[in-house]
């Protein structure tokens, strides 16, 4: 059997329940609860079922009067009341969940990229509250669930957490160092959940969570099961407030502020879940189905009649317990930050005699890794030299290749033509004449050039060639004996627009001229 605390500080006033899980994971159930006020001096339990508290001179079982002494910043009273919730547990296997609203945890909603996974999502959000809010979060302290519209909803804390302070100075009441904490949940994206899990709603259904406290109270909006918006915590709550009417204001505020235009369930729970909160819903908001929130899926046979009465103040910390054993059986995924500060404090390796015996050993094996590592870094260097080098070679090696290519082409050119050259008559001059006056002819446009000259039979010869200027293939048929112009063709020289062309004409024409 597991067996978890979770505690929810709001404000002056803190939360502690007590929740075990077979491991058959079936119903869980509630061992003891405690309510207490740490800064008023004032502790009011609620007693678990079968343990009673009178007075304040409380004596637990493996607790002496000096421990105490180590919570200086906690009122006795409250330590006290909170102690005797824990009594009968096994201290060394429990394990503590704060849950947290604000102010001692932030929310920022992020819209940024979201096809990003693991760390560099994280990264991004953390870049995302650096830029808006000018503050800087380590990866521990930051983690975000999905809204019902899609966007991410991230939660971080910034700074020391108080509730963990407080577990601590519980610890040090029983003359332990620290109790473990594996996480910190946000009390509200936790109590959403909760919600739309024992609320079977329709995915179009605007809901309405309202958790009332003693001193501030929560307006926490989902669509269908998914949380849609958090409005602000209201500085309103059983010990300060006078009519209900100023809940309503408050609620259409946030109605606007979350897009939502109308409420089909309100769902009331709290240290206030009466009728008459219930009735005064019922009156602002008449189509919408006003109910309290249940928790028939709990055993609460532990506790008095006192605190099953007032059950719905526990909300919260019923809520953190049942989203951290869904999520070990791999049923959801909350909120979860546990600073790096907190999981370092909880490091288990201390410091003894044998210890002291090993140093000398590890001071030798970080000498020898040492210089290993500096030996293969000098290889590296030598190794990253000798790769430039050759990378050097292959450059010049294919610079060459270029260039033997090149010649090549133009060795082949040179046969091409001489090869039409030979085949010419001998003595005739003919082709002097017209290599003459095609290297006039381009000589003079500058924008035509010719790319092969070619003999197709014994009379016949055919130019083609490319040109920025359709008129200048015109031209050069003109001014060639006999030529005729066979096609003119658009076509992409590089980056520039050209036209292939085709020209033929009779050598013998050059034979009657000469």
């Amino acid at each position: 059997m597991k067996t978890i605390a979770c505690i929810y500080c709001e404000g002056n006033d803190t939360k502690l329940a007590v929740i075990s899980q077979d491991k058959t994971g079936s119903r869980l159930r509630v061992d003891s609860t405690a309510s207490v006020d740490v800064l008023s001096n004032k502790a009011n339990l609620q007693p678990t079922a079968g343990f009673s508290l009178e007075g304040e001179g409380l004596e637990l079982e493996g607790v002496d009067s000096k421990s105490s002494s180590l919570a200086s910043d906690i009122d006795a009273p409250s330590l006290s009341s909170m102690g005797a919730a824990l009594k009968g547990v096994n201290l060394n296997k429990l394990e503590f969940i704060p849950a947290l609203t604000e102010p001692a945890i932030y929310y920022h909603p992020y819209d940024g990229k979201r096809d990003l996974k693991g760390g560099k999502l994280i990264d991004e959000i953390i870049s995302d509250i650096r830029s808006s809010k000018g503050v800087s979060v380590d990866k521990e302290s930051v983690d975000y669930i999905e809204l019902a519209d899609g966007s991410l909803l991230s939660a971080f804390i910034d700074g020391p957490v108080a509730c963990v302070n407080l577990t601590d100075n519980l610890a040090g009441y029983f003359g332990k160092k620290f109790f473990k904490v594996p996480t910190i949940k946000s009390a509200d994206t936790a109590l959403a959940y909760y919600v739309a899990k024992r609320k079977k709603f329709f995915p179009d259904d605007q809901s309405l969570v309202v958790y009332i406290g003693k001193e501030y109270s929560k307006l926490i909006f989902l669509q269908g099961r998914k949380l849609k918006h958090i409005g602000t915590t209201l500085d309103i709550g059983t010990t300060n407030l006078h009519t209900y009417d100023v809940y309503f204001s408050k609620i259409l505020l946030e109605m606007e502020n979350g897009g939502i235009t109308s409420l089909d369930n309100i769902i009331v729970c709290g240290e206030d879940d009466s009728e008459n909160l219930i009735l005064s819903f019922y009156g602002t908001f008449p189509e919408a189905n006003v109910s309290r929130l249940e928790f028939d899926d709990l055993d609460i046979s532990q506790i008095d009649e006192d605190s099953k009465t007032k059950f719905s103040s526990y909300s919260v910390p019923v809520a953190v317990a049942t989203e951290f054993f869904d999520e070990a059986a791999k049923e959801t995924k909350g909120i979860n930050l546990l600073p790096k500060y907190i999981s370092e404090e909880q490091k288990l390796f201390q410091f003894s005699w044998h210890s002291f015996a090993v140093m000398p050993l590890l001071f030798i094996a970080a000498f020898l890794f040492t210089l290993k590592a500096m030996q293969n870094s000098k290889e590296i260097t030598r190794l990253d030299s000798e790769i430039k080098q050759k990378q050097m070679i292959i450059r010049q090696n294919q610079e060459t290749l270029s260039k033997i290519s090149e010649l090549e082409g133009k060795i082949s050119s040179f046969g091409q033509t001489q090869a039409i050259l030979d085949s010419a008559a001998a003595g005739t001059g003919v082709w002097k004449e017209v290599l003459k006056d095609v290297a006039a002819f381009c000589g003079s446009k500058q924008n035509i050039w010719i790319s092969s000259i070619v003999r197709e039979n014994t009379n016949a010869i055919k130019i083609e060639g490319y040109s920025l200027s359709k008129y200048s293939t015109t031209e050069m048929a003109y001014s060639l004996e006999g030529s005729r112009l066979n096609s003119v063709m658009n076509e992409a020289l590089r980056e520039k627009n050209a036209y292939k062309y085709n020209l033929t004409f009779d050598i013998t024409s050059y034979q009657n001229k000469k």
